[in-house]
């Protein structure tokens, strides 16, 4: 069994929604193709301004997660409705358990190894959820990730412990990426 994956289709009235997923569903079987019964899903995602049926009926306002990020309205600088993207916080904890694992079975390697390694782990996080409006996100996720370093660079051995002091020299030679955004997003 083959499934289709990843994609959202917009559509601006319920019953159009409605219509447009049975009939997805009879054209994805033409190819052996199916929808995922567990994910596929229909959501009101409209602002509260926007009617729901031209009933007058109002939508809520909802979020989803897709490809790992959480949608949401928010407002442009300009004060137009927007929809931001953020790190949904399933794939934050998934990415601070792979970095403890990561300094926990490195931590008897030398410094600049551990330092390479873990920086490859916090670009790559940037590369995909590098986007406008996550700032945030990414930046207290490299803060967790300098505090799990730290952490497991003081279970190295019994007899010391890594101080705050030392752990900032460490850095000052082996410094982290800083948060930034890869991918920025222009307009509204």
């Amino acid at each position: 069994m083959r499934f289709a994956d990843d994609f959202v289709a917009i559509f601006a009235y319920k019953d159009d929604a409605e219509r447009g997923l049975r009939v997805l569903g009879k054209r994805m079987g033409k190819y052996g193709l199916q929808l995922h019964p567990g994910k596929t899903q229909l959501v009101d995602f409209r602002t509260k301004k926007q009617p729901m049926l031209p009933s007058g009926e109002t939508a809520l306002v909802t979020t989803f997660q897709f490809l790992g990020f959480l949608h949401v309205w928010g407002k442009s600088r300009k004060g137009n409705a927007v929809v931001w993207q953020q790190t949904a916080k399933d794939r934050i904890a998934r990415a601070l358990k792979a970095i403890n694992a990561k300094c926990r079975r490195m931590r008897h390697e030398p410094l600049p190894e551990q330092h390479r390694q873990l920086s490859q782990m916090l670009k790559g996080h940037m590369a995909y959820f590098g986007i406008s409006g996550n700032f945030q996100r990414i930046a207290g996720l490299i803060r967790r990730a300098r505090r799990q370093w730290r952490f497991w660079l003081s279970r190295r051995s019994n007899a010391s412990r890594v101080t705050w002091e030392a752990y900032e020299r460490i850095v000052q030679r082996f410094p982290l990426p800083r948060p930034r955004i890869v991918h920025r997003y222009t307009g509204a």
